[in-house]
């Protein structure tokens, strides 16, 4: 049993998920595995995420140590860069395999519609 801010985890698989579970994390942390990247850009690579969700989405990643916000204050705008800490970086390699695992299925099911 695993003991993260107060929650009861029971096993490693649990903990993970608790890091990068939900419907966006995992595809925000895949593209700023690319690199540095501002809000805007971020945006604008994930389309269909509303801004809301995207800024909820990067202050929880951010609290739990996996990116790190930079704010320059130029004038005007002001920038905002997110990167990978170096403890998010070392998710990289199971996002990708996971990423992985669903090209696969999606060769090998007769269940999921492809659309572009």
């Amino acid at each position: 049993m695993f003991l993260i801010d107060n929650k009861k985890f029971p096993c490693g698989t649990s903990v993970t998920m608790r890091f990068i579970g939900g419907k966006w994390k995992a595809v925000i942390l895949i593209h700023l595995a690319k690199g540095t990247k501002r809000y805007n850009e971020i945006r604008k690579e994930i389309p269909t995420i509303t801004e809301r969700t995207l800024s909820l989405q990067l202050k929880q990643l951010e609290d739990d140590g996996i990116i790190e916000r930079k704010v320059y204050t130029q004038k005007p705008p002001l920038m905002v860069e997110y990167s990978l800490t170096e403890f998010g970086k070392t998710l990289i390699p199971v996002l990708r395999s996971i990423c992985g695992w669903g090209n696969e299925a999606i060769k090998d099911s007769d269940k999921i519609l492809v659309q572009n």
